[in-house]
């Protein structure tokens, strides 16, 4: 089973939104470079409220909303 790794933001602050969309980028990467070759876009636009929409498209989509107020400073 694959240990989780910190990540080298872990002593910033951030919302659970903005943490799993990181975990989700991560684990999307490290499964591409097993597998030994994979294609990922990562898009954002600011929506209701200047919350951020992050939508990951690898195979399938991901999709996050994270407050501004939750991002790091």
């Amino acid at each position: 089973m694959l240990e989780k790794t910190p990540h080298p933001n872990d002593g910033l602050p951030s919302g659970p939104q903005l943490r799993q969309a990181l975990d989700q980028i991560s684990q999307i990467v490290l499964d591409g470079l097993r597998h030994g070759h994979f294609r990922c876009a990562i898009s954002s636009a600011i929506g209701k409220n200047n919350k951020r929409d992050l939508v990951i498209e690898a195979g399938k989509s991901h999709k996050f909303t994270i407050p501004e107020d939750e991002l790091p400073r």
